[in-house]
């Protein structure tokens, strides 16, 4: 505030209410106004990034907090979907990490990982488990899920593309995938890291319909649909996890 009066009142109402940080009278040699300024400025921008932070860290909290409501009541729903979650969510950020994806990609790729079938809520239960061959009617329900999940996080703020990585974990990379058969760099990389994280573990656990899958088994399948369905590099990556020695255990 720069003022050509002494009167104290007017001076206090002005810091008071218009939260004045420097009051200056004239007269004011324009060296002084001109560095007064600049650390009003730096002040200023001081201030508003710790109001940014602020927002952010209570942004993040948020988002995490509706991850894991989201997360509970796939749980209490379906505990087998919400156990391949969470080690999904494992392997994928292990693949990530291997990668070198920013700590950013990464922690959007997790919590994508972490609710990747929540569209799996409106696929009855007694398909999701059956023992035996399912039937094609049967199997495009099922096939719904990565539309279901991404149509119920879409209107969700997340700070990335969290929808659209459900949305997308099933996509090859020939284009032979669903829902929307995207091929090649039209599928996210966290998509893909996803995509390849779901099938080993998939394999690597026991189904209704067929026992488990042993590790090299389940490399074995991603190994030989390398550059076909699954993204060379990331198949590269997740090998390189398991000589490393990660276990789902």
């Amino acid at each position: 505030m720069l003022s050509g009066q002494a009167d104290m009142q007017v001076t206090i109402n002005a810091i008071n209410e218009g939260k004045v940080s420097y009051f200056l009278t004239k007269p004011c040699p324009s060296q002084h106004l001109i560095r007064t300024l600049m650390e009003a400025v730096e002040q200023y921008e001081v201030i508003t990034s710790e109001r940014v932070k602020l927002e952010g860290e209570n942004l993040h909290k948020a988002i995490h907090g509706t991850v894991q409501a989201i997360v509970s009541m796939i749980e209490r729903r379906d505990p087998y979907t919400a156990y391949h979650q969470e080690r999904v969510k494992r392997l994928a950020g292990a693949i990530a990490g291997e990668m070198g994806l920013s700590g950013e990609q990464a922690e959007i790729l997790v919590l994508a990982a972490s609710i990747h079938d929540l569209g799996k809520i409106y696929v009855p239960a007694e398909i999701l488990t059956k023992p035996g061959h399912i039937t094609d009617l049967e199997r495009a329900l099922i096939e719904t899920h990565p539309q279901v999940g991404y149509d119920i996080l879409k209107t969700i703020e997340f700070p990335g593309p969290v929808s659209q990585i459900v949305q997308q974990h099933h996509e090859r990379l020939n284009g032979s995938g669903y829902p929307l058969h995207l091929s090649g760099s039209q599928i996210l990389i966290e998509a893909r890291i996803l995509g390849v994280a779901d099938v080993v573990e998939s394999l690597a656990s026991h189904r209704p319909y067929r026992p488990a899958f042993t590790i090299d088994e389940a490399l074995a399948e991603i190994r030989k649909n390398r550059g076909i369905l699954y993204d060379p590099e990331v198949v590269d990556a997740c090998l390189r996890v398991f000589q490393k020695g990660f276990t789902f255990d």
